[in-house]
């Protein structure tokens, strides 16, 4: 079974991405889902997360509010947040590798924006960045999670450069601005069948 990292900024079109390899009969898992299942589940993590952060991060019901903790970790304190979740996500993505392999799975797809320096990486055969311009980015995100054009921009540019991603990973499979959603699409599934096979 072939372990294929995906990563990139957001809006650049990792979610497409991971429906080609699901469509290929790949195993997928999203590592941000996994962060917020973590915070409703995870009782050990939420101890760290309270001692860390303090206790005005929990709703009246006593448990992780994401808004709450969001306010108390931007713009500064990412890495310590990043330094108390990391280890229970990469866990629990551990945790899912054998069950995909005994089932027979060709391969096995993360997609995580911090792929690199959670350690994910370390697992896998390829890492695949998938990149878009900014002002593509910028307009997917104001339609997907309804922001104005403003807090668009400041979470575009928290996140890293594209030369970062182009350096640590082995393909890049670019979301170029004259792509309709089917060409971008088509291009993925070539690319992906090439991993499949050998690499990229």
């Amino acid at each position: 079974m072939k372990i294929i990292g995906i990563t990139g900024p957001t809006g650049a079109g990792k979610t497409t991405a991971l429906k080609v390899l699901r469509s290929l009969g790949a195993e997928t898992v999203d590592a941000d889902k996994v962060y917020h299942t973590l915070l409703e589940e995870c009782g050990e993590m939420k101890v760290e997360l309270v001692r860390a952060f303090g206790k005005n991060i929990l709703d009246k019901e006593g448990k992780i509010s994401r808004r709450r903790l969001a306010k108390a970790v931007y713009p500064n304190r990412l890495e310590e947040l990043n330094a108390v979740t990391h280890p229970y996500v990469v866990e629990r993505i551990g945790a899912m590798l054998p069950p995909a392999e005994a089932a027979g799975k060709p391969a096995f797809a993360i997609d995580a924006i911090a792929l690199f320096e959670s350690g994910l990486s370390r697992w896998c055969d390829e890492t695949v960045a998938v990149l878009a311009p900014k002002e593509l980015r910028l307009r997917r995100i104001m339609a997907r999670d309804s922001l104005d054009e403003g807090d668009a921009l400041r979470r575009v540019e928290a996140q890293k450069p594209d030369g970062f991603y182009r350096e640590k990973c082995s393909c890049v499979l670019e979301n170029r601005p004259g792509d309709t959603p089917e060409e971008f699409e088509r291009r993925a599934k070539e690319l992906f069948r090439k991993l499949l096979l050998g690499s990229c």
